[in-house]
């Protein structure tokens, strides 16, 4: 495993990390003994940070996290999400009193007095206009509830304007190679800032894991199967907004450029960390033999400048044009 530091925190964290959004729902069934046991393969593998929310499974993964804490005497860090409990999810909702009392139940569920890393959970372009919201999260961590905060993106004008804010220690944004729009101009500004950077969705929702088929079905609770359209959230969260049968042909495309001995799905995580902007990944995982496929992926050597360029050439033909205009 490799480590970069998380923005001004201090902290080194690894370059590829566990995304707990699936061990609490919206991603099919999973066990929590499966879930536990990835966790735990996590930590064997040298993963030190875990990115949760108080959303997913409504606070389910957050427990199971607790519970992994419980369990193992070394240090990790969690980061944790707030907002998404809203409803109607609206940029009023980002005030003291609201945030204070999500941030009260993320405490409860990871049993601990204070919270590594807490995101703005996505929240509308407004609140970034709000610096009433970022006083809020100032203050929590003032009282000691909070060690650090940061945000998760939904676009990358949201997060230019997010690190305007000195207290803004990360941003979380989907990055992939389906998403590159990221890494022109925001990567930079981030860097001069020293604001850490978590890549989320870096296998796009598993079709960078080249097992998806034409034919593949999803379960009724999988948001891969209810979301494709933005039925529930913005559709940029399922198959990073490209459409299904698109993202099997540009898959295809990119099957030749990897290496012998490395999977697509590894291939996609070591493109990720080339860019030295970002922090690391936070790929999910519902079995142990996910994460350890995952991790090995910050083992590999670099990728050699002409794959680089050859990806590049196939999103700008293939993805760019339908991708660029809305995130």
């Amino acid at each position: 495993m490799k480590y970069r530091e998380l923005g001004r925190t201090g902290w080194k964290i690894s370059t590829v990390s566990f995304g707990a959004w699936a061990i609490g729902g919206s991603w099919g069934g999973v066990q929590d003994a499966d879930s536990l046991a990835a966790l735990h393969k996590a930590l064997d593998l040298g993963v030190n940070f875990f990115d949760t929310a108080d959303v997913y499974g409504d606070g389910h993964s957050e427990r199971l996290i607790a519970r992994l804490r419980k369990e193992r005497t070394e240090p990790f860090y969690v980061a944790t999400k707030a907002g998404r409990r809203l409803n109607p999810h609206v940029a009023d909702g980002y005030n003291r009193a609201n945030l204070t009392a999500f941030v009260e139940r993320s405490l409860k569920n990871l049993n601990v007095e204070t919270i590594d890393l807490l995101q703005l959970h996505c929240p509308p372009t407004d609140v970034y206009y709000r610096p009433e919201a970022f006083a809020a999260l100032d203050g929590l961590v003032k009282a000691g509830k909070l060690r650090h905060y940061g945000v998760s993106v939904e676009r990358v004008e949201e997060a230019l304007k997010a690190i305007e804010y000195p207290g803004v220690q990360s941003v979380q944004i989907i990055y992939n190679i389906f998403r590159q729009r990221p890494a022109e101009l925001f990567f930079q500004e981030a860097k001069k800032r020293r604001v850490g950077i978590l890549a989320r969705l870096p296998l796009s929702s598993g079709m960078l894991s080249g097992k998806m088929k034409k034919g593949s079905e999803f379960s009724k609770d999988d948001h891969r199967n209810f979301n494709r359209h933005g039925e529930q959230f913005d559709r940029g969260e399922t198959f990073s907004g490209v459409d299904y049968d698109l993202g099997l042909s540009v898959v295809e495309q990119l099957r030749p450029l990897v290496p012998k001995g490395m999977s697509l799905a590894q291939f996609a995580l070591r493109w990720i960390q080339m860019n030295s902007a970002v922090t690391c990944s936070i790929p999910g995982a519902k079995r142990p033999d996910q994460v350890e496929q995952n991790a090995l992926a910050a083992d590999f050597p670099a990728i050699a400048k002409a794959k680089m360029a050859a990806v590049q050439k196939i999103y700008a033909a293939r993805v760019r044009p339908v991708v660029q205009p809305y995130w």
